[in-house]
């Protein structure tokens, strides 16, 4: 996923349909740097993991 993309997804205040190999996702925060995104699975809040933008799938 495009990174620019990324970023207006975690501050939409609506939700987005994206998924992290196939598994759907809410992203936290982008990490510009490093190019990855801090996520967690919609059924599992509290399983936070950072993982690379090209991971990410918008639907």
């Amino acid at each position: 996923m495009d990174k620019n993309r990324a970023k207006e997804i975690a501050s939409c205040p609506t939700m987005m349909n994206v998924t992290c190999n196939g598994v759907p996702i809410y992203i936290e925060n982008i990490n510009e740097k490093s190019n990855t995104a801090n996520i967690h699975a919609l059924d599992q809040p509290e399983r936070k993991e950072e993982v690379s933008l090209s991971s990410l799938v918008e639907h």
